[in-house]
């Protein structure tokens, strides 16, 4: 980025460095953006349930809120934090919000109101179950001819 010559296409190219690229990292502010605004999430999947872990450092179990609306399972929590000090000459006031908002769709093979969650260093844990029928039919045995 050259600030050097005015040319008219200046001002474009600033903006162009400032919000596509970050030199440091390598990564656009974008990326940056869309990766801090949802968690990852781990699934795994055993004969009796479905495990999921949202990775969510820095909140409290009263920050979440979770729903299963026509079969998507929505996790999201919201943050929202302010300091204030004041002195005789100068005050200052700091907040910050966070929020995401993340959803899956669940199979027909789950037992949606016995879903529970725990929120444990960082991580919620969700422990959705599947049917009991489900279970059965997984474990068939394979007879070999």
């Amino acid at each position: 980025m050259s600030l050097v010559k005015w040319n008219g296409d200046t001002l474009p190219e600033l903006l162009t460095d400032f919000f596509d690229n970050d030199r440091i990292l390598g990564t656009t502010a974008l990326d940056k953006l869309i990766n801090t605004s949802i968690p990852a999430a781990n699934i795994v999947e055993n004969h009796k349930e479905y495990a999921i872990e949202l990775a969510a450092p820095g909140l409290e179990k009263k920050d979440f809120k979770i729903e299963i609306d026509n079969g998507i399972l929505s996790v999201s929590a919201e943050k929202k934090s302010e300091k204030k000090e004041e002195k005789e000459n100068y005050s200052r006031r700091e907040f910050s919000y966070s929020s995401f908002n993340r959803s899956f769709r669940l199979p027909e093979s789950v037992k949606s109101e016995d879903i529970k969650a725990k929120y444990d260093n960082g991580i919620l844990h969700m422990s959705v179950p599947k049917k009991e029928d489900t279970r059965k039919a997984e474990k068939k045995a394979i007879i070999v001819a």
